[in-house]
């Protein structure tokens, strides 16, 4: 059969959306949802679609990979492809084919073609390996793409396809004939489309020809005889089985027995596989129309899956767009109530340094969670089981109730709520951390019915809190690096420019001896003395921002140390009188042992900092607060602060940090104040509190203004 007609092929150039049983795209979607799963994983179930491989084959073999050559191994395919693009497939797949509902009635009929398709391959990788042929693999595809050709005509002329099946009655030659009038036959359009791929094989060979005459067949390469062979030994070809193993043997030169064996074996292969998907095979001759309510429940499925999935989307972007910690959470927080319609919720994520699941408040109604800390190696408590475990816990459960850890109690009666529900929250194989839902007994099982789609949610807050925290690590690691760079520019800058400097004053003390005599130019030269003295101060401080020089030795009253501040800026006028400042300071504060000129640097460029941010007047808060270390945290314990903690806070009411920048702050050359500006400040007070062995963080709207923490260890002293 010759096809002519170029404006046939131009008509079904829309191939690419083929169809799937749903069951399959459901156990893939699944597997692609799994933390753990691999490529392998995936391609278990890819490799036993006709659908989904010939997407695979497509994409590989596009332009847009440029390799080499040309792929014809599934496995390979994919590996090549990665993870991420498999997932693409997945979804994509599914969103098309549970949103064209006008193609649900062809629910059987995609079942049986299916089981033909894989029985096909099942035969000819069988075959293949009985009769020595190269490739096995290659042989498993060909036989798994026979038939793609009648996926593309029923997907292009859907109702002109469904004439020429309902007429023909299942025989091949009227199906043929049908096809042949309507511009090609399902064997000349599958090797049309496999031609387009560009392989270096005779699969598209074995496609066009698998519905030749046996005569032809005789003197064709091994692939096509082994695909004509396959078909013709697969149950819906209509053919007495006696003539299906003669021809085989014919073609093949293979024993009866051996034939035999095979198709029993390619059977028993195929029931398996099946089974493994959830998909029952009805016998041949089942009419077509009998579509199974199991089956029509299994369309429902990917349909509700595929609408779950676009409810994410939306959170998704969001989480994509979040900047940091707090924005993520919000989101997550939002999505919980948008998506679930879940208002109680609290976040505990997991502190590596300290083992612990840190309670996370990111608004006033939560600010008593951050106090919150669960030591997670020896804790028993609800929210610790559930990150080990990996698994959503509840406090409902008879077995749970009457164990619950007083942590868990707590948390109960703080979110409100009569039991709580617990989500894992892990990526990469890393513990991120614990959402916590508080609830009434009642709302558990309507949530556990969106219990999957739950996971879903969970995984991708998840994935974004890591992917966040490594980005805060790289841009720390960036900020550290940069400075190392900055101070050995500083070094050769400081040495090299002081020996000039060196050789000016020498020559100024000759010419002032000089012109002593009859005073000539000695005030000229006593500012130039000044203006040089200047400049070697000014590169002292250079070499002091790349590397401040911190002794923490000595034992300092912060509160005292904060007064003092406070005095010197109020009699040098910096700070104004429209400012208020609200002291809040702790009394019997304990001492730090730390570097008293450094920490001053650190509290006036920070008050300096507020103030600025405030011209036209406004509140400066400071405070100051003993927090004790009765939880054993050990980097406390690591920096010498067995004793706790001493947290200063200084915070103004201002107009905040731009977003552009809070990601930033603490990078040398960044600042928000225009020209004039070198943007070193926050970087000097950065490396001093990390030089101290302290901590600093910043937070910061347009609404509350910018507050800046500071938290110090009280390391006991060498006579205590």
């Amino acid at each position: 059969m010759k096809v002519n007609s170029h404006q046939f092929f131009d008509r079904i150039e829309t191939s690419r959306n083929l169809p799937s049983l749903p069951h399959i795209l459901l156990k893939l979607i699944e597997v692609c949802n799994r933390e753990d799963s691999t490529v392998k994983d995936m391609s278990q179930i890819i490799n036993k679609d006709s659908s989904l491989s010939a997407k695979v084959m497509k994409m590989i073999n596009s332009a847009y990979y440029m390799l080499p050559n040309r792929v014809t191994n599934i496995d390979r395919a994919l590996l090549l492809l990665g993870i991420d693009a498999i997932k693409n497939i997945a979804i994509s797949t599914s969103v098309y084919q549970a949103f064209s509902r006008a193609k649900d009635h062809s629910l059987f009929n995609l079942k049986v073609f299916w089981s033909h398709s894989l029985m096909c391959a099942t035969l000819a990788k069988l075959i293949a390996k009985k009769t020595l042929y190269t490739s096995p693999d290659e042989a498993f595809l060909s036989g798994l793409l026979h038939d793609i050709g009648k996926l593309v005509l029923w997907v292009n002329f859907t109702k002109e396809y469904a004439c020429i099946l309902e007429s023909s009655k299942d025989q091949s030659d009227l199906i043929l004939a049908g096809e042949a009038r309507l511009g090609a036959t399902h064997c000349q359009v599958g090797a049309w489309l496999i031609n387009r791929w560009n392989l270096q094989s005779f699969i598209a060979d074995a496609v066009l020809y698998h519905h030749e005459s046996v005569d032809r067949i005789q003197n064709a390469l091994p692939l096509v005889k082994i695909i004509y062979g396959a078909n013709i030994l697969c149950p819906e070809v209509n053919t007495e089985k006696d003539v299906k193993f003669k021809v085989t043997q014919d073609i093949l030169g293979l024993a009866g027995s051996e034939v035999e064996e095979i198709a029993l074996q390619a059977q028993g292969e195929v029931s398996e596989i099946a089974k493994s998907l959830g998909i029952e095979i009805e016998p041949v001759d089942v009419s077509v129309k009998a579509v199974s309510d199991k089956d029509h429940k299994k369309q429902e499925e990917l349909i509700l899956e595929v609408k779950d999935i676009s409810l994410l989307q939306g959170t998704l972007q969001s989480l994509l767009e979040a900047y940091n910690e707090d924005s993520i959470l919000t989101v997550v927080q939002q999505g919980l109530q948008v998506i679930f319609d879940v208002k109680h919720v609290l976040f505990f994520l997991y502190d590596s340094e300290r083992d612990a699941l840190a309670g996370k408040g990111f608004d006033k109604q939560n600010d008593l969670i951050n106090e919150v800390a669960i030591p997670f190696q020896k804790g028993n408590s609800l929210l610790v089981k559930s990150l080990r475990q990996g698994t959503p816990l509840d406090s409902f459960r008879d077995s749970i109730k009457a164990n619950l850890a007083i942590v868990d109690e707590q948390i109960i009666r703080l979110i409100g709520k009569d039991g709580i529900l617990c989500l894992p929250m892990t990526a990469h194989k890393q513990y991120v951390g614990v959402i916590v839902i508080g609830m009434n007994e009642a709302r558990l099982s309507h949530l556990s019915e969106r219990i999957k789609l739950l996971t879903m949610f969970t995984k991708q807050a998840a994935l974004a809190l890591h992917a966040n925290y490594l980005r805060q690590n790289q841009a720390r690691l960036i900020q550290s690096q940069r400075l190392t760079a900055s101070s050995t520019i500083a070094r050769k800058v400081v040495h090299e420019v002081n020996t000039p400097l060196s050789i000016v004053k020498n020559y100024l003390k000759i010419l002032g001896r000089k012109f002593a005599v009859e005073n000539l130019g000695q005030e000229e030269i006593r500012v130039i003395n000044e203006e040089i003295d200047r400049v070697a101060l000014m590169l002292r401080k250079l070499s002091d921002f790349s590397e401040p020089k911190v002794q923490p030795t000595d034992p300092l009253d912060i509160n005292a140390l904060l007064s003092d501040v406070i005095k010197i800026l109020q009699e040098s006028l910096l700070l104004r009188p429209n400012i208020d400042v609200r002291l809040n300071l702790e009394t019997l504060l304990p001492t730090v042992i730390t570097d008293k000129n450094s920490l001053k640097q650190v509290f006036i460029n920070l008050i300096k900092n507020s103030i600025e941010a405030l011209p036209q007047g406004g509140n400066l808060y400071i405070s100051t607060r003993h927090a004790s270390n009765n939880l054993g945290d050990k980097v406390l314990q690591d920096m010498g602060g067995n004793l706790g903690y001493v947290e200063i806070t200084i915070r103004d009411d201002g107009p905040g940090i731009p977003d552009t920048l809070k990601s930033r702050l603490f990078e040398p050359f960044i600042s928000s104040k225009g020209e004039g500006h070198a943007g070193l400040g926050l970087s000097i007070v950065y490396n001093i509190v990390k030089e101290l062995k302290g901590t600093i963080t910043c937070k910061s709207d347009s609404k509350k203004g910018t507050s800046f923490k500071i938290v110090l260890p009280i390391a006991q002293t060498h006579e205590s």
